[in-house]
This record gives C-alpha cells, structure tokens and sequence, in this order.
C-alpha cells in the first residue's frame, strides 16, 4: 500500500512526452511495411455489437486465419501470419472455435458483465468461468470502476485476485476504462493495482466509453507496467483499445512500446490492439506499398 499511495502522474510532463510521439519523423518505405506486418500480428481481431451472429465471427475469423492478401505477403517475401486473437462475446465463442480450429489462434471473451461491470460479483466470476470452459485462451474482465474513483484499493485487489483465480490457466486482461477514471493517478494506480492482483495485461478501454486509448494515458500504464517489471522481474503487457483505426496511429503506439519498454514488448505476448477496422487501413497501406497505388476501403473489409 505505502508503493500505492506514494505512485504519482505528472500530467504536464506525461502529455508533452506524449504530443512529441506522433510529431517525429515516421518510419519509411521497407521499414513501415515490416513495422505494420508486426502490427499485424498483434492485433486482437474483435466484434462486439449488438447483432453479432455466428455468420459475422465465421468471416472474422477467416480474416484472422488470413488477414493479408497473400499476393501482398509474395510480395513482400513475407510467410503466412494471423492475428494475435479474435475477440468476441461469450455467446459466439462456439463460432469462433469452429471457425479458427487448427490454426493456433487463441479466442479472448469479454466477460465480467462487460462494458460496465456492475452485475453482481457472482455471476461475473461465474461468466469467467463458463467462457473459459467454452475454449477461451483469454478473458478480458472490466473493473469495477467504483472502487478506483472512491480510492478502494483494497477492494479493487480483492475483485481483481478473484477474477484472476477464476480463468485459471486463461490470460486475463484487465480494462481498466480509463476515460472513466478522473485522472492520470488514478490510470496508474490502478495498473498497479491489477499487476499486483495478477492480470496479464493491462487494457485502456472496454470501446465503448466517450475516450478510449489516447497516448497520454498509454504512457502512463506503460510506465506502470516498467516500475512493475522494475521491482518484480515480472512483464505485464499491454492493449489499447478503441479509437485506433489508422496504420500511422498503429506504428507510433509500437514506437512508444519499443522506447519505452523495449523491442519484447512489440510482440504479441505482451502487445495487443484491441481494433476492428484497424486492419483494413493497414492491408491499404501495404498494398500502397506494393503497388504505388491506394485500393477502395471496401476491398479490405473484416466482416
């Protein structure tokens, strides 16, 4: 608690760090093209609507399975790659193992009465539970927010722990719905909060809040997870989500992870996106790459 109370944010600080990422010289040429195929392959593929069917998470699915045309990948002398998950509710979680069977590529289900989290403890434990029995490798759970804005830690670590405990050998994420939160000492304390109770990785947002991923508050949450690291020996990673849907947002986000945690931390193990129109801007700007030439948004459609 006294590592807790005594972590601070210097948002001044924070955000000019943060307004410098996007404004340097970008990668160029061969260079972007390898640093977006990495991209790629960290990308947690995800629908999460409303009318979501079975027919909708088969085509997702196969856009995982083969996310750029391989044309493109000849080109580039480039081997077969996938996503780094498909993301679903738990309802098309079946859908999902059908449609990915064989090809390694691990299902995460949002669960914990996902976006708010305010269903009963219960049966958000149980849900975890019941996703984890359906063949899901990985659950992203939501925090009670309640417990951040009241200064609850203790209670944060307690719901955490039983979350953790409950996905068994299943990674967990933890979202922490930062836009949320009130402030960037809340968005580090409860990083904090949730490595210390166990989460695998730390996420910005369930999607659907009014602010999503920004890089003010990634860099403080990787920040957190480098303390982490610093003090544990234990690596944490990391998924912003919503709100990132270009290729050029994509390449500054694994720049910021490289400076700042190094290059182990632009892989899938401990990167992740949490987007679904992300790819399909990165497939336009590989084939620009290619070609010299920009193809229509709707070629490149995910679902």
């Amino acid at each position: 608690m006294d590592w807790l109370r005594s972590l601070q944010a210097n948002t001044s600080a924070i955000e000019r760090r943060a307004a410098s990422l996007p404004a340097r010289r970008s990668v160029k040429k061969a260079h972007q093209a390898a640093w977006l195929l990495r991209a790629i392959t960290c990308i947690d593929l995800t629908t999460l609507s409303g009318d979501d069917t079975e027919r909708r998470v088969e085509r997702l699915c196969a856009k995982a399975r083969q996310p750029v045309d391989r044309s493109l990948l000849d080109a580039l002398g480039m081997g077969p790659i996938t996503t780094g998950a498909v993301c679903v509710y738990h309802e098309m979680i079946p859908a999902a193992r059908a449609a990915l069977q064989g090809s390694g590529i691990p299902i995460a289900a949002v669960s914990t009465g996902f976006p708010a989290g305010l269903s009963p403890l219960d049966l958000r434990i149980a849900e975890i539970e019941r996703s984890v029995a359906a063949g899901a490798s990985e659950i992203d759970i939501v925090i009670s927010r309640r417990h951040v804005l009241s200064g609850d830690w203790q209670a944060l670590y307690d719901e955490m722990r039983a979350f953790r405990a409950a996905c068994g050998k299943a990674h967990v994420k933890a979202i922490l719905a930062t836009g949320e939160l009130g402030s960037l000492r809340n968005v580090a304390r409860a990083s904090l909060v949730c490595m210390m109770a166990g989460a695998d990785f730390i996420k910005t947002s369930t999607g659907k809040e009014s602010v999503n991923a920004t890089l003010p508050v990634s860099l403080t949450m990787i920040r957190a997870i480098r303390d982490y690291h610093e003090r544990t020996g234990i690596r944490v990673g990391y998924k912003p989500a919503g709100g990132i849907s270009k290729a050029k947002d994509a390449i500054t986000y694994l720049a910021m992870m490289k400076e700042e945690l190094g290059e182990r931390w632009t892989r899938p193990e401990l990167f992740r996106f949490g987007a679904s129109s992300l790819l399909n801007d990165i497939e336009r700007q590989l084939e620009h790459h290619v070609t010299g030439s920009y193809s229509a948004g709707y070629r490149h459609a995910s679902s």
